[in-house]
């Protein structure tokens, strides 16, 4: 066994500047950084729209200690695969197997799938400049101030009532498609292809057509608007939103098929491989599998692969309220609640330490985390860090398999983190 050195320490984190984030100081991501780090520049126009926390190659985090001889995550956790714990190390060929992160939304992200690992690996050896690795990328969000969404195909009956409502709709369909759909009711297999025959229809419309039709739709609901009528029957408000973000895009007219999932603070949702989703607007954590593969499909001016996309997808709808992921109680630990979701890769803790706390232990797990401190400040002992780390708001923490970390808290109003962790 070599030497280690330390195998807890605090991390600098990557950030992403991607032109979806909300600006400046009005981002959970600067806010966060900030926190981390009272040096740290925060730029006012400039949007922050993700925290990486991990060792993906494209954001690997640094190691804030220099009396450790690397420099990011990702080296050190290559020199001491132990620390990712024995079963995490043997499962995951010596790679953390979670990124986890903080993402502030201002406006929409793209619609997007994620493949499942035989789809992944075939595009990957495809197409490597659009899928630039060959994993799943379930992902779970957890919102730290209110969240939108959308999740998953919608009941069918909200689709036909669009379908009804909304003759801008229907006419990229098709009456023949929609007919099908309404026809295809109370049968599972049947509904799950007619929506597939749907969604394809309108995702393969020619430009000028989509085009046409959407700007008599916005035309059309912002009359209305104005003539104080209720446009829901066309889900008008998200609509005008999403068009001025992205004028003339296709995925405009997906909020038709998709649900509009909003999440209070703490609430959760999980997309699983193959679920349509895109992320409209808020703050959240995310944990996902260390990848970067999506297939889009609009709201966005990247690559669109439609074909890929309207194949693999997961035609079976359900209700908005069905997509929110319900966190449970720790058996052994009041202040934790486990969002566990049903891949191996990760799971996500919330510890919440009311303030009659003062001394706290994060408890050791079979697995390398990353802890991240949304609110408090405390002192943080472990017999596995070179010295005491000092965490407040923004701290990332790196704490290796099998480490308990103990906290003297120091905040009157008790500590608010989060923890991914892989729970074989």
């Amino acid at each position: 066994m070599k030497f280690v050195p330390s195998t807890v320490f605090p991390l600098t984190c990557a950030v992403q500047n991607y032109a979806w984030g909300k600006n400046g100081l009005d981002s959970e991501v600067a806010k966060l950084v900030i926190g981390g780090d009272p040096l740290a520049v925060v730029e006012d126009g400039k949007p922050y729209a993700e925290l990486w926390m991990g060792a993906h190659p494209k954001g690997d985090a640094q190691i804030k200690d220099n009396r450790i001889a690397q420099t990011t995550l990702g080296q050190w956790i290559a020199h001491f695969p132990a620390c990712l714990g024995s079963k995490v190390k043997d499962t995951f060929q010596g790679q953390l197997p979670f990124l986890f992160k903080v993402l502030s939304v201002k406006t929409a992200l793209s619609i997007q799938a994620h493949p499942n690992r035989e789809l992944a690996a075939r595009l990957h050896a495809q197409f490597p400049e659009h899928y630039p690795d060959n994993n799943h990328k379930p992902e779970m969000a957890i919102a730290l101030t209110r969240f939108q969404g959308l999740c998953g195909f919608r009941p069918v009956e909200e689709i036909l009532g669009f379908l009804k409502c909304v003759p801008e709709f229907r006419a990229l369909v098709g009456n023949e498609a929609a007919e099908e759909l309404r026809c295809s009711i109370g049968d599972a297999a049947r509904t799950s292809q007619a929506l597939k025959k749907c969604f394809t229809r309108m995702m393969n419309c020619e430009k000028k057509v989509f085009v046409d039709q959407l700007n008599m739709l916005v035309k059309r609901v912002t009359e209305e608007g104005a003539a104080g009528k209720d446009t829901s029957s066309s889900n008008g408000d998200l609509l005008l939103r999403l068009h001025s973000q992205y004028p003339g895009d296709i995925g405009c007219f997906s909020i038709y098929f998709l649900n509009h999932v909003v999440l209070d603070p703490g609430q959760a949702m999980f997309l699983g491989a193959n679920e349509p989703h895109a992320y409209l607007y808020g703050d959240c954590i995310e944990c996902m599998a260390c990848s970067d593969n999506t297939v889009r499909a609009g709201l966005t001016p990247k690559y669109i692969d439609v074909n890929t996309l309207c194949e693999m997808l997961n035609y079976s709808p359900s209700s908005a309220s069905s997509k929110i992921f319900p966190c449970v109680q720790d058996a052994s630990d009041p202040c934790v609640s486990l969002y566990d979701p049903p891949v191996p890769d990760f799971t996500v803790m919330r510890i919440q330490v009311p303030p009659s706390v003062k001394q706290y232990t994060v408890a050791p797990v079979d697995s390398a985390s990353i802890l991240l401190v949304i609110e408090g400040d405390a002192t943080a002992t472990s017999v596995a860090a070179l010295s005491d780390v000092t965490l407040r708001r923004g701290t990332v923490l790196f704490i290796s398999a099998n480490e308990s970390v103990s906290l003297h808290i120091t905040s009157p109003s008790g500590m608010n983190m989060f923890r991914a962790c892989c729970l074989l």
